[in-house]
């Protein structure tokens, strides 16, 4: 049976997304063009007559558009940032028009490998044309034409959404009045790059992925499942996985096979891995992991250097640290902040200690309100 992502409708139902916009042709980075393009969204909150109280949200890698969910607004669970949107919150519904688009690429509801191809019908696969982080942004700035946005009040993501909002805030700096970045810099480590391979390759190596044309019977379960464990890993901290699992043997049960003692940690993992397969395409997650390891915010015309990419910002910009994020050290958005600075930005540099790691920014919510609240 097909993860809910496969489908529109399953998606549709399952996390309450009502909306699409369909863009007849969208230009990409490698100069090929998608026509059409789908981009599913979710708004929460009252366009005012200026077209300028929005605030646009970015997912990270394997979320979507559903940020906020006002039917249950006390369940952190129902909405990714819930506890974060709605009436009196820090991102208050009553005052900003808050946008979420599900990113190009991705397996929820936007145009991307489970999408079918105009010319057959059937999905893409690795026809897909492959998609960058500015891709993204070129599709969340035509979405925002669309829905008669005019200018941003901010543009707020983590990890892969961070990326996102750093692009956003320096391709589009006429438009976004103040960026917020949270765990994400320049450009992802050597390191990171080296487990997303690792990812990859397990993903690849499944001989049910057939070089991209698997079925709906026959996934590529165990190399999806297996990069979920390697990216959990990239998530969390030596110190939190200390305190959280220790040494302790498993409390819950397992499919997966076992050589020797089997440990919390182990059970965990699993279950993470099981969880994403049930709710994710496998190419689609390369496509997205492909699209973070290649993002370089030096890159492109009148760039060349961090300075000169982040020189281009005209609103404001606060960069968010966790301090036991090794994905995206703190000490790389500091420096990011710092460089900013020194080029005459509006910037500054905000932490959050925790010893979640890099998923902190899904958790953290008391340190997080305080900060949006201030800078906000």
């Amino acid at each position: 049976m097909l993860p809910a992502c496969y489908t529109n409708n399953s998606y549709l139902q399952q996390t309450h997304v009502k909306k699409t916009a369909v863009l007849s042709a969208l230009s990409l980075q490698t100069g090929s063009i998608l026509a059409p393009a789908h981009i599913a969204y979710e708004t929460w909150g009252t366009l005012n007559s200026s077209g300028d109280n929005c605030i646009l949200i970015c997912h990270a890698l394997t979320g979507d558009a559903h940020a906020c969910d006002e039917t249950n607004p006390d369940d952190a669970g129902s909405g990714w940032w819930n506890p974060l949107i709605g009436k009196g919150r820090v991102i208050d519904t009553d005052k900003y028009f808050i946008v979420c688009s599900n990113v190009l690429g991705s397996c929820y509801g936007s145009s991307g490998p489970t999408s079918a191809h105009p010319a057959d019908g059937s999905a893409y696969r690795l026809r897909f044309p492959e998609v960058s982080v500015n891709d993204m942004v070129h599709a969340q700035r035509e979405l925002l034409r669309q829905l008669g946005v005019r200018s941003v009040a901010a543009v707020i993501g983590g990890s892969l959404g961070g990326l996102q909002a750093l692009e956003w805030a320096i391709a589009h700096s006429d438009f976004v009045r103040s960026a917020i970045v949270i765990a994400a810099s320049p450009r992802l480590s050597t390191q990171g790059l080296a487990f997303d391979e690792i990812s990859r390759q397990a993903i690849m190596g499944d001989p049910n992925w057939n070089q991209g044309n698997y079925s709906s019977e026959q996934q590529p379960n165990f190399g999806l499942g297996l990069a979920r464990m390697i990216a959990m890993l990239t998530y969390t901290s030596a110190e939190g996985l200390e305190s959280r699992f220790g040494r302790n043997l498993a409390a819950r049960t397992s499919n997966r096979p076992q050589f020797g003692p089997r440990r919390d940690i182990d059970t965990y993992l699993h279950h993470q891995a099981d969880k994403l397969t049930h709710r994710f395409d496998a190419n689609s997650y390369l496509y997205l992991v492909n699209a973070m390891d290649s993002y370089d915010a030096s890159a492109g015309v009148g760039r060349g250097t961090d300075a000169r990419a982040l020189s281009r910002i005209r609103g404001r910009l606060l960069g968010i640290g966790i301090s036991s994020d090794w994905l995206f050290p703190a000490k790389d958005v500091r420096k990011m902040v710092a460089e900013a600075q020194s080029t005459g930005v509006w910037a500054e540099y905000r932490q959050i200690e925790s010893p979640n790691g890099h998923d902190a920014f899904l958790q953290e919510w008391e340190q997080l309100t305080h900060i949006l609240h201030n800078f906000l």
